[in-house]
């Protein structure tokens, strides 16, 4: 059977957090109306997730992952001891602790990351970030799209959390899953953090794809809705190449901005 353990404690606000509305181009645009990365390997790794409830650091250290995939390369040194690491620095996690081993709250985070980094063996990277209203799907498909995944803050069910009996999770998520699957209600399980990476269509049954615990997990945008509590886009200028339907000109210089702004205030 395979462990998945929950980490992502309730969304929270900080004064003048970066959001991404700042990018007015970037926000306002039609998303796609249908992302297809099945021929992309994002590479999703359990990261530790499935021994500390680390989540929130896997999931930067998937969006790496993520977003190198692509641009046809892979990022070295996303490994679990470094997501622990950056566990350690943005939770206070104390290794061998298991009192400490609490969780993250994403916005802080995220403040972590952008203000001291993520460190993998040779480089440390420094993502700017910024969030977004959770209900506006139109703003969580553009940040899929353009910004290489949704780093989500989500709301499980025990249903979600089901297994069969070799240890496999629903093949989709979805608000109408089987009553012997547990309790439906969101947060009955509790917060978790994975990623959002492409969408076969926007109806309420058209699927999505989350990458989360070192896999691909189906689910529908209803069961998105009825869960997601937060959303999130994070941008590494070190990795992605300027283009396509990434931030640029006024829309970069504004997210730079307000994330520098952001860690003025916050130190």
């Amino acid at each position: 059977m395979k462990k998945r353990l929950l980490g992502c404690r309730p969304a929270e606000h900080r004064p003048g957090q970066p959001h991404l509305s700042v990018m007015r181009g970037f926000c306002s645009r039609q998303a796609p109306a249908r992302l297809d990365r099945s021929h992309i390997d994002p590479r999703p790794a359990m990261l530790g997730n499935d021994a500390l409830r680390d989540c929130t650091a896997a999931g930067i250290g998937n969006h790496l992952h993520a977003t190198a995939a692509l641009s046809g390369f892979d990022v070295a040194g996303v490994t679990t001891a470094a997501a622990i690491r950056f566990y350690s620095q943005s939770t206070g996690y104390v290794p061998g602790n298991p009192n400490t081993d609490n969780g993250g709250v994403e916005v802080d985070v995220l403040t972590s990351a952008s203000r001291d980094g993520y460190a993998l063996a040779d480089q440390t990277l420094y993502p700017c970030w910024g969030s977004a209203d959770p209900s506006d799907l139109n703003g969580i498909r553009n940040i899929t799209a353009g910004l290489s995944a949704a780093y989500l803050g989500v709301q499980l069910a025990q249903a979600d959390m089901w297994e069969d009996q070799v240890g496999n999770l629903p093949p989709v998520w979805d608000t109408d899953s089987p009553a012997d699957h547990g309790d439906p209600t969101p947060g009955s399980a509790g917060g978790h953090c994975p990623l959002l990476w492409d969408y076969a269509g926007t109806a309420d049954t058209d699927l999505v794809t989350l990458l989360t615990w070192g896999s691909r997990q189906k689910a529908t945008w209803r069961w998105v809705r009825s869960r997601i509590m937060e959303a999130h886009g994070l941008a590494w200028s070190q990795l992605h190449p300027p283009g396509g339907l990434y931030p640029a000109g006024d829309d970069w210089t504004a997210l730079v901005e307000a994330n520098a702004s952001y860690l003025r205030g916050s130190s």
